[in-house]
């Protein structure tokens, strides 16, 4: 499956100059109604041409400006094949589309930017998450989230712990482990791939140590895919020996401390992503909570605000920690840098933009969290609000 990336959206936020078109819409995944895909993306791209009409762009040139969008109105695969809502990001040159979990609003809009704040719930702590199945035998990276999952290649991570450590090496430890004389008769029942841990002793400390370096190159491999998603949550699955090895050798900050217990091998995508899911959501909702309860501590300080009056100003300086904005809304304007006032547009059109989306973006440069959340999750009731660091 297709997503974009934390270094996709950098290119998005980078990508200066000329007219930026974005268009958002939700799609029918199949039947009957998959036909109305292609008749609203069509709507859309005439209000985009009317809009760079209004910036000034002859109909001919606008018309050139958006046949690459156009041209997908007859790519009947890509109409076939859609998820719960579809984004195309247009400039002169330059062309991405994704087809994502998430229902949109519909919106064309033609900026000197393009608008990125309906994409912030796949990089905060509502989109996507990490299951990293463990076991000596296997190792699996699963990214999903709230509906969805999908198995992450994984070509520079070993997949098991002979292939890390060599299979003589590894079976003498075991062996030791299990308490297998070496030159005995293995028990038919059981292989030695299958142990466990417990008690003390050389045997165990020496599979322990080759546990240890299984797990390190494990981590080694897996951490520019999860450094890629920054500060998305990682559930630990396996079985109990091995779930805490990994916590303590893995570089990755994000680890929760919850766990979906017990050997992973049989469990299919599906069924990992189901447990996993409940310790990522009630994380979430925590998380949530937490900063919400932060905001209202704060109140009367000077160190929150819902006024978007306020809270533009603070995410241009860098100074918003954290900000929670209402999902599927706009505000429509403009923030004079100089002045450093806002004015508000009834509609889009004139050179405005969508001020929460500027306050999301400024935010997310700067460092900070960025909660989007449905409108009535905002504290303080408005679209917007925010924590500052000072």
């Amino acid at each position: 499956m297709d997503r974009p990336s934390r270094q996709d959206l950098a290119e998005l936020l980078a990508h200066r100059g000329g007219h930026h078109v974005t268009i958002l819409m939700p799609t029918v995944r199949a039947g009957a109604e998959v036909q109305q895909n292609p008749i609203r993306f069509k709507n859309l791209l005439r209000e985009a041409s009317s809009l760079l009409q209004e910036r000034g762009v002859e109909r001919p040139e606008a018309e050139d400006f958006l046949a690459p969008g156009r041209a997908l109105l007859g790519d009947y695969d890509f109409w076939q094949h859609q998820e719960d809502g579809l984004a195309l990001y247009l400039a002169a040159g330059y062309l991405r589309t994704w087809r994502l979990p998430l229902e949109f609003n519909e919106l064309a809009a033609v900026e000197d930017r393009f608008h990125v704040k309906s994409l912030f719930p796949l990089f905060n702590e509502e989109g996507r998450f990490w299951v990293l199945a463990l076991s000596q035998n296997d190792v699996r990276l699963l990214a999903g989230g709230p509906h969805e999952v999908h198995e992450v290649p994984l070509p520079d991570v070993p997949r098991s712990l002979e292939e890390a450590v060599g299979f003589e090496v590894t079976q003498q430890a075991l062996q030791s482990h299990t308490g297998t004389r070496a030159g005995a008769r293995p028990n038919p029942g059981r292989s030695p791939r299958s142990a466990v841990f417990h008690g003390q002793g050389g045997g165990e400390e020496d599979a322990k140590d080759e546990i240890r370096r299984f797990l390190n190159a494990v981590d080694k491999g897996v951490q520019p895919l999860l450094a890629a998603d920054g500060r998305a949550p990682l559930v630990l699955a396996g079985v109990d020996y091995l779930l805490p090895i990994y916590r303590d050798v893995t570089g990755y900050s994000e680890v929760l401390p919850d766990g979906v217990h017990g050997n992973p091998e049989g469990l299919r995508p599906e069924e990992l992503h189901a447990r996993a899911w409940e310790i990522v959501e009630g994380h979430i909702q925590a998380g949530r909570r937490e900063a919400a309860e932060r905001f209202a501590d704060l109140g009367g300080t000077g160190r929150a605000s819902e006024q978007l009056e306020e809270v533009v100003p603070a995410a241009m300086d860098g100074r918003v920690d954290t900000l929670f904005v209402a999902r599927g809304v706009r505000a429509w304007g403009r923030f004079d840098a100089e002045r450093r006032e806002i004015e508000h547009h009834d509609e889009q059109g004139g050179g405005s933009e969508d001020l929460l989306d500027l306050a999301t973006v400024h935010t997310f440069l700067a460092g900070g969290r960025v909660w989007s959340v449905d409108p009535e999750e905002v504290p303080g009731g408005g679209p917007v609000a925010a924590i500052y660091r000072w």
